[in-house]
């Protein structure tokens, strides 16, 4: 007579998954010298089954953090470079006449390198508008439709891109419809000079560290499962609609700055990245509930992408950055 062994008890349970994010981030730091925080909101990303884009300039390891967190979470991994010439086809995938046994010949469809768990769209401002639409399905619905015949993708399913902010010939800027489909926009910047010390160290030697595998892809879907469960308290729900809504030019929340300064506010999906945001990064950093300091830890990386600053912020130089961090400074 065979017998189900009992679920864990909810504290033993809280426990093995605070074990879990510590070794992940222990391992990444096994490769990855420094973006202590580059990290932590990746990993809040994942878990909250969001797309991620990573802008920053060349050579900041952005490629190597985003196969490094695959490894470490077995998850399937895939590339792509966006270049000008790419085709939609060659993300999604295509139909191609076969040879069968019989001497008949079918099409067969042979699936992208979409179909995976983990995509880094590597450069993705570099493909023509119809390329990189080829995403928007996969990214929103889960799921790929070529010729007429939806084929479903498995989960956990993951867009990672990076852009280069400081390359502008030859490059398509995301449409505001698709930027609003990441999560977060993260901007990496430059190491301090004892991390790129220890960069030269670590890279330029004989021995290289390796990233160890320890979880699997049920176990990245257990985990964004734990996310659920995370209590989110009303007094942190109304910090959220205060801060989103004081973004908004015409709402009776928006302070002067934003007023003369934003053309366009974050809409209701960047409240509800907000409250997700919140309570996975406190279960990455071991609390019992999502509180205020976890909302205003991502909200730049929600909101920095989702606000439109007008004329008069270009012209005088004011960045969504500068004015999303004064609502953040004086609690929206």
């Amino acid at each position: 007579m065979s017998t189900t062994a009992a679920p864990p008890e909810p504290a033993a349970q809280w426990e093995m998954i605070q074990g879990t994010v510590a070794d992940i981030r222990r391992e990444t730091a096994r490769v990855i010298v420094g973006q202590e925080e580059i990290v932590e909101q990746l990993l809040t990303s994942l878990l909250c089954k969001g797309h991620c884009l990573l802008v920053g300039v060349p050579g900041l390891a952005k490629t190597l953090l985003v196969s490094t967190l695959g490894r470490i979470l077995g998850l399937k991994f895939q590339r792509i470079q966006f270049t000008p010439d790419l085709m939609p086809t060659d993300i999604v995938g295509s139909e191609i006449l076969q040879n069968s046994a019989d001497g008949s010949r079918e099409f067969q469809f042979v699936p992208g390198p979409v179909f995976t768990n983990l995509l880094l769209a590597d450069e993705i401002n570099r493909t023509p508008p119809k390329t990189q639409a080829a995403l928007l399905e996969a990214m929103q619905e889960k799921q790929v439709t070529v010729n007429g015949q939806t084929r479903h993708l498995e989960e956990p399913f993951i867009v990672f891109a990076t852009q280069n902010p400081i390359e502008h010939e030859g490059t398509y800027p995301l449409p505001e419809a698709q930027l609003d489909r990441f999560f977060f926009q993260l901007n990496i910047g430059y190491p301090t000079m004892e991390e790129e010390a220890r960069i030269i160290e670590r890279t330029t030697g004989r021995s290289t560290t390796h990233a160890e595998t320890l979880l699997n892809a049920a176990g990245v879907l257990a985990l964004q499962d734990a996310v659920h469960d995370v209590p989110l308290p009303e007094p942190v729900v109304q910090e959220i609609l205060k801060l989103v809504h004081a973004t908004r030019p015409d709402s009776p929340h928006a302070t002067a700055d934003v007023k003369n300064y934003v053309a366009y506010g974050a809409g209701p999906r960047a409240s509800q990245c907000l409250a997700r945001a919140a309570r996975a990064l406190a279960l990455l950093r071991g609390r019992s509930s999502a509180s205020v300091e976890e909302v205003r830890a991502v909200a730049l990386p929600v909101l920095r992408h989702r606000v439109i600053a007008n004329y008069n912020a270009t012209g005088e130089g004011i960045t969504v950055d500068q004015l999303v961090s004064k609502l953040i400074g004086l609690g929206a």
